[in-house]
């Protein structure tokens, strides 16, 4: 069954925003969408003529129909047209969130201005919402209009941009999404901000892009709103639900159709499959960074453009602990391996990169070195892989002068993206499945998301790990990966030599 999110919001007689962007957002997502309508608004393309709020009781009865029988994994507002609605729509999240065996996720899109400027709430809700409904709130994703009406904060810069979104988490609400379609700064660029405080000491995530100039915006907020509820239904994290909604809005926006004579709504197209569309991870050292005067962590060197693999076909990629089992799959004709030693003494390690590297040579294949980049240096290895929280730490510089290969993780779209800001030789997606070796919790991406990475990184090599052995080799080398890697199907097979053979013919007959 696909996931249930409700969207409690005011209905748009023009169609471009409200339930109808909601429930056109959500569908592009492949989630089902149903509707509490909390007021009937009366417009067009040219403005709001009317706005008229839904008596409490029948707002009642929808919310009381869809729990009886529709329950939601993800509950979407919008619009709520006065007090007694933010009261009555509390009670019902506040009771939900208490007796549902799984409590439904809030995300509070707090609709106070239309693209075209008409207020479309009665100014007495702020405190309503402060003191009933923010307490609530999993993720609030205000436009910069609607951050500034409930904190006061004006948004000159990034650190009032945090203290805005600090203000809204004082007041309850655990994630705070703020976009920037209305803030010009960097002049011409569009910055969106989300921090979840929903991680271990918060994580903050900054998105930036060139603006699209096009005055047909109407039901931006709605829709990137739903996009958001519609992947946190999926139960893909915020970061990634944050940017996969930024880029169909983007896609959307470059889409957009004139109807009437003011203002157009954004296209409700699908799931974004262009890399164009999405917007660019801003962190230290990137342009963006510095246009808005970021902090660069000490010692952090940023590096682009690394030498490239010799084919998009990296094959079977064999990732072991120890030299010996290096050895045997080299011997078996592995083009393709990766040392993963974690554990080791100076010394050690330092001898097994140094054997590792010459085993390289001696079998014409092509060895990654994980994590000690030093030692991959030092020895001349071919390459190093590098997870996303190793990228602050080492010395990136150094890899790429030395002529490495840099090979690097990814769990997710953002991470993918931000990947995509190092150019790297290669990138890997995981993972796919559950799996022994590590603690992937929240992180399984599963083929579904891998037939998304693959496209939208084409022209990097690709490599799927994650939980893959001989029966799952073959689907997920038939998403066009150009890569399967694996640890336990060969070390822990039987006779590893069947093993590579047989992973070698199920990858090579579908990939």
């Amino acid at each position: 069954m696909k996931q249930v999110v409700w969207t409690i919001a005011g209905s748009d007689s023009g169609g471009g925003a409200g339930i109808q962007a909601d429930i056109k957002a959500m569908q592009s997502f492949g989630v089902h969408g149903c509707t509490a309508i909390t007021a009937l608004t009366a417009q067009n393309s040219l403005g709001v003529e009317a706005l008229n709020p839904i008596s409490t009781e029948v707002i009642e009865s929808q919310l009381l129909a869809l729990e009886h029988d529709m329950k939601a994994a993800v509950i979407k507002i919008g619009m709520l047209a006065n007090v007694q609605q933010i009261q009555l729509v509390s009670e019902h999240i506040k009771h939900y969130q208490s007796t549902w065996s799984v409590p439904p996720l809030v995300v509070y899109d707090p609709v106070a201005i239309a693209s075209s400027g008409d207020l479309l709430t009665e100014e007495d809700t702020v405190s309503a919402i402060k003191e009933c409904l923010l307490p609530l709130v999993d993720v609030i994703t205000p436009n910069t209009h609607e951050t500034q009406l409930l904190t006061g904060v004006y948004l000159i810069g990034p650190s009032a941009v945090r203290e805005a979104a600090a203000k809204l988490q004082s007041w309850g609400a655990k994630a705070v999404v703020i976009k920037g379609g209305h803030w010009d700064y960097p002049s011409g660029y569009c910055i969106d901000y989300c921090i979840d405080g929903s991680t271990d000491g918060g994580s903050e995530y900054w998105l930036g892009n060139e603006k699209i100039q096009t005055p047909h915006s109407h039901g931006t907020g709605c829709s990137m709103a739903s996009v958001i509820a519609a992947c946190l239904a999926k139960q893909y994290p915020l970061k990634d639900a944050f940017i996969l909604a930024k880029a169909y809005i983007n896609q959307g926006l470059k889409a957009a159709v004139r109807y009437g004579e003011g203002i157009g709504p954004v296209a409700q197209t699908c799931f974004p499959e262009n890399l164009d569309d999405y917007p660019q991870v801003i962190e230290a050292g990137s342009w963006l960074a510095d246009e808005l005067d970021f902090d660069a962590p000490n010692e952090f060197t940023m590096a682009a453009g690394f030498p490239a693999c010799e084919s998009k076909q990296l094959g079977l990629y064999a990732v072991v602990d120890t030299v010996d089992w290096l050895e045997k799959c080299l011997a078996q004709g592995i083009k393709t391996v990766q040392l993963r030693m974690k554990q080791g003494t100076e010394r050690e390690l330092d001898d097994a990169v140094a054997a590792a590297v010459m085993l390289g040579k001696k079998y014409d294949g092509h060895v990654y070195i994980n994590d000690h980049w030093q030692l991959a240096i030092k020895h001349g290895a071919y390459g190093v892989h590098l997870g996303q929280e190793d990228l602050l730490e080492a010395n990136l510089v150094a890899i790429k002068e030395a002529g490495l290969r840099l090979g690097l993780s990814t769990h997710g779209f953002y991470e993918m993206l931000r990947a995509h800001n190092y150019r790297p030789s290669y990138m890997a997606f995981g993972a796919i499945y559950p799996t022994t070796t590590k603690d992937m919790t929240g992180q399984i991406q599963g083929l579904e998301k891998l037939k998304h990475f693959v496209p939208l990184m084409s022209d990097y090599p690709t490599v799927a790990i994650g939980g893959i052995d001989l029966a799952r080799a073959s689907e997920v080398a038939a998403t066009g990966v150009g890569s399967v890697a694996v640890v336990r199907a060969i070390t822990e097979a039987s006779d590893y030599q069947q093993a590579i053979a047989e992973l070698q013919m199920a990858i090579n007959s579908d990939g």
